[in-house]
């Protein structure tokens, strides 16, 4: 029923909490690197003016020591603790060849090293709290209050974390959702699209299932909940993303063990370099100014900087479009899939029975708008999901629905109720057909239905079949579409793995494209067919949604679970959650992938001639400290910004053409 209740007070939101549908970014400033680098600049470019124009040292040679403070006390400390860890930081080795050029007499020079050190550093945090943006994000979908009905039928306003399951909650017109839960009474349209990604309203009323933080419409809702807050959609959406500005891709881990090496035979290099001339009886001067230029540029800044900023960039221009990919490790292995197996119930398709056929028989009297709505006032009552499709027909349709009476459900067969003076069943045929009369007819209908991959529904009124309901799942919209794309981008079609039976698989298959069908399948079928197609040397991707599924998402390579209505089993299982439900994600987060893949390849490319080249000019030539801390830093600032490029809108545009990508060859070449 619709409420007239009075709209409740604007929302409020906790301190913590942005407003809803407010997206969250983190300012410039309010980052400490960003601030003590915005420091070290400013008195860097008081100090460089005042010594240009021959100043006296008191004006500028403090403030040049307070650009060393503000700038190097960080990265300092940092390298200082890695110390005490036994581990060399390339921080450390910065700082030291800073106050290196200082003791020298060269220090300006020391000062700019440690101005685009620490904005260097400045950006590598932005970059790490932008990405976190688009993860706390969805927690300010949801409101900070609801309005909780007690049993004796007051209100009260509780914080959404105090809701306990079974609560019952008031849903005003306008307000968001507070806890995912169930209609109990009230019938309104929410706006989904910020959870599923659907572009219109989805009409609720008693039974449906809503989320926190989506938008309720014009109705009132009182809504059971069924989660408590920190299990809720959003919420299980944050805990598994999070994680992914946390964990290293295997190519980080890798340059990190290799960084300590470099960094320790850098300083036996460095020694040399300043050790060997003065045996030859060079100027001390001299030869540390050389030392310390060959340190900073052969330190690996770059090449350690090289992996995570496009890893964690494709991490969070995938979350904005609704595919929360749960670490760079997974991030990178989705470029490598050469194999895709896809479920049917759910992930091919909508994942809701409809009704395709109504069949009534010859002799009952009734035609097809007759026999639909006999069917649907009888299942009415029942909340499985045929009936539900039965009921969903015969609204479409417009049909007026009799009171049903004497209802009675029976699991396996169907129901039966009193329906204008007629007790009429729905059910299965091999059920209701046993000791029917008539029933040859009924039979050869039930019989072309199922053989056309449909679910068939007989109708009997007062024992005698009357006609039949063909049923079906659908497939998603852009089904055809999707498995096009990652055939282009694999080389190979998809699978299908199903545990429906054999028939309608087939014929989704068909509509689909998809040529290998594995149908009947058990849970650990499904993991023995993933584990075949790996034995085979393909990388397997498994995109599901249920319980069933988890198993095979657990043992593929990559395993990506639709989150709309997945299974928590198999959101906890996958690697990867599409939560708009838009399976065209899917090829265009592997697009994605590959092209963070190949922006390492070059950061790292860039990082190397950038090295190689100012060593050679240190040893070979005379390279000047400033021209080397330049550039240095500025292969750092150009790798951090090379990796950046995959935040932009048109890099998941261009992921998501339908049939781009290029399929998979190597997991170097991606």
């Amino acid at each position: 029923m619709t409420s007239t209740l009075a709209p409740a007070p604007a929302e409020r939101t906790s301190p913590g909490r942005a407003p809803a549908g407010q997206q969250r970014r983190t300012r410039v400033l309010a980052l400490p690197e960003a601030r003590w680098a915005a420091a070290a600049l400013a008195l860097f470019l008081i100090a460089l003016p005042l010594q240009l124009t021959g100043a006296p040292a008191w004006t500028w040679v403090p403030l040049y020591a307070l650009t060393y403070a503000a700038g190097g006390w960080e990265p300092g400390w940092a390298g200082l603790r890695a110390l005490r860890e036994k581990t060399l930081d390339v921080d450390l080795l910065m700082v030291v060849a800073a106050l290196g050029a200082a003791a020298i007499g060269q220090v300006m020079d020391g000062a700019l090293l440690i101005v685009i050190f620490a904005t260097s550093g400045a950006l590598e945090a932005l970059a790490t709290a932008r990405t976190a943006d688009s993860v706390r994000g969805l927690l300010d979908l949801a409101p900070a209050k609801a309005a909780r009905i007690a049993a004796d039928g007051s209100e009260e306003s509780v914080a959404v974390e105090d809701l306990s399951i079974g609560d019952t909650v008031l849903v005003r017109p306008g307000e968001r959702v507070g806890a995912d839960g169930r209609v109990l009474d009230g019938a309104s349209e929410v706006d989904q699209a910020t959870i599923t990604g659907e572009p219109l309203p989805v009409a609720k009323e008693r039974g449906d299932e809503v989320f926190a933080g989506t938008l309720n419409g014009t109705g009132a809702l009182r809504v059971r909940v069924e989660r408590d807050a920190s299990d809720s959609v959003i919420a299980r959406i944050v805990r598994m993303v999070e994680v992914a500005s946390e964990t290293k891709a295997p190519t980080q881990l890798f340059i990190e063990k290799v960084e300590q090496r470099y960094s320790l035979g850098m300083v036996a290099a460095t020694l040399a370099v300043f050790l060997v001339p003065l045996a030859f009886g060079a100027e001390l001067t001299g030869a540390l100014l050389r030392a310390m230029t060959f340190m900073i540029v052969a330190s690996p800044c770059a090449v350690v900087l090289a992996t995570m900023p496009p890893l964690l960039s494709a991490i969070a221009n995938a979350g904005r479009h609704g595919v929360l990919v749960k670490s760079a490790v997974v991030m990178e292995r989705l470029g490598e899939v050469d194999a895709v197996a896809l479920d049917k119930t759910g992930t091919l398709t909508e994942g809701t029975p409809r009704v395709t056929d109504v069949r009534p028989l010859a002799g009952s009297g009734l035609d097809a708008a007759g026999l639909l709505r006999l069917a649907a006032a009888a299942e009415h009552p029942s909340e499985h999901p045929l009936a539900r499709a039965v009921v969903a027909a015969a609204r479409e349709r417009g049909l007026a629905l009799a009171d049903a009476e004497d209802f009675e459900s029976t699991p396996g067969v169907g129901v039966v109720a009193t329906v204008e003076a007629r007790r009429v069943a729905v059910g299965a045929p091999a059920r209701l057909l046993a000791g029917a009369g008539h029933a040859d007819a009924a039979a050869t209908v039930t019989a072309e239905l199922e053989d056309g991959g449909r679910t068939a529904v007989l109708v009997t009124v007062d024992g005698t079949p009357v006609g039949l309901i063909g049923v079906a799942d659908r497939l998603r919209p852009d089904a055809i579409a999707t498995v096009a794309s990652l055939t282009s981008r694999t080389g190979a079609a998809p699978v299908l793995l199903t545990g429906d039976n054999a028939r309608a698989a087939a014929r989704l298959a068909a509509e689909a494209g998809i040529e290998d069908v594995r149908a009947a399948l058990l849970p650990e079928d499904k993991v023995s067919a993933v584990r075949e197609l790996a034995a085979a040397g393909r990388r397997v991707m498994v995109v599901g949604d249920g319980v069933n599924d988890a198993p095979a998402l657990a043992a593929a390579h990559t395993g990506v679970a639709m989150g709309r209505a997945g299974s928590d089993l198999a959101l906890e299982t996958a690697d990867a959650v599409v939560v708009r439900d838009e399976l065209a994600a899917v090829p265009a987060v592997i697009s994605l992938s590959r092209r963070a893949r190949a922006l390492v390849v070059q950061n790292l490319v860039i990082a190397a001639v950038f090295i190689a080249g100012l060593v050679v000019w240190d040893l070979a030539g005379d390279l000047p400290l400033p021209l080397g801390v330049a550039g240095h830093e500025g292969s750092t600032v150009i790798v951090g910004l090379n990796g950046l490029r995959l935040l932009r809108e048109a890099a998941w545009r261009r992921a998501a053409v339908p049939g781009g990508g290029q399929a998979a060859r190597t997991p170097a070449t991606g």
